[in-house]
């Protein structure tokens, strides 16, 4: 690899929802020293917010054109709401298209999530859910169908007067969902959406000694530095990043709480 400026240990190339504002604070947040990321963000104009995602998906490689020749070394999609609406079969096919067209790991946020809570050893999750029901209900089938028993699901109030009803939610509301979640006899909590603020709800909650939990964006950076596909994602110091050891200074300095 050639000596760059920044991004000398690696460069995520990152496509996001067109709306979505909390994806760059928080990948910022997470990523390590000497790692940078570049951002595209996915774009359609379709009436409904289910439409919208799926049209994401057909634009992955197109849309993964726009880092060009930039020296990107792992491409992400932040969005998993897009992973439940066509189904994991589906996905797995759009993510072998776009490692074929642009030689480069791609990982989905809601495959690493998956491969986190596999190397967590989660049998029975919880899932704290940003969420409108028309999406929730197409979740639960996705993860069940990686082998997963969810047993309970919960999340704050939709944001309905905000700009938008998810990536306007604030950390109290996630974090009182994360307590109600962790008497559920859950192995782990699972933290949906890369839109829903989730950083300091996992500080906090691993500070009360909830039960683990493992946020969609963790999972993503989580799985990118390693710059594999999401099959062969390893541990790699999975509690150092769930627990907020390996980035909760960079998010105090960046975006002090309160």
């Amino acid at each position: 690899m050639a000596v760059r400026e920044y991004g000398n240990a690696g460069t995520i190339g990152v496509l996001t929802p067109q709306a979505n504002t909390t994806v760059e604070p928080e990948l910022w947040s997470l990523l390590p020293a000497h790692w940078s990321m570049l951002n595209a963000r996915l774009t359609s104009d379709k009436d409904t917010i289910e439409k919208r995602l799926v049209d994401y998906t057909t634009k992955f490689t197109e849309t993964s054109g726009q880092f060009a020749n930039a020296p990107v070394d792992v491409l992400a999609a932040a969005c998993t709401g897009a992973s439940y609406l066509i189904g994991g079969a589906e996905e797995a096919k759009r993510v072998d298209e776009v490692q074929t067209a642009r030689g480069l790991p791609f990982l989905t946020a809601a495959l690493a999530s998956v491969a986190a809570l596999r190397e967590m050893g989660a049998k029975k999750i919880a899932l704290l859910t940003p969420y409108p029901e028309s999406l929730n209900e197409k979740s639960t089938p996705y993860w069940e169908s990686f082998g997963f028993e969810v047993v309970a699901k919960s999340g704050p109030a939709l944001e309905t007067t905000a700009f938008h009803p998810i990536y306007a939610m604030t950390g109290p509301g996630v974090l009182q969902a994360y307590r109600e979640l962790s008497r559920s006899g859950a192995d782990a909590v699972l933290m949906l959406g890369t839109g829903m603020a989730t950083l300091y709800p996992m500080i906090a909650g691993a500070e009360e000694g909830l039960i683990p939990s493992v946020s969609c964006n963790v999972a993503l950076v989580w799985g990118c530095v390693q710059c594999k596909p999401w099959e062969e994602l390893s541990g790699h110091d999975l509690e150092g990043w769930t627990t907020g050891k390996l980035w909760r200074e960079r998010l105090e300095l960046m975006f002090p709480a309160g």
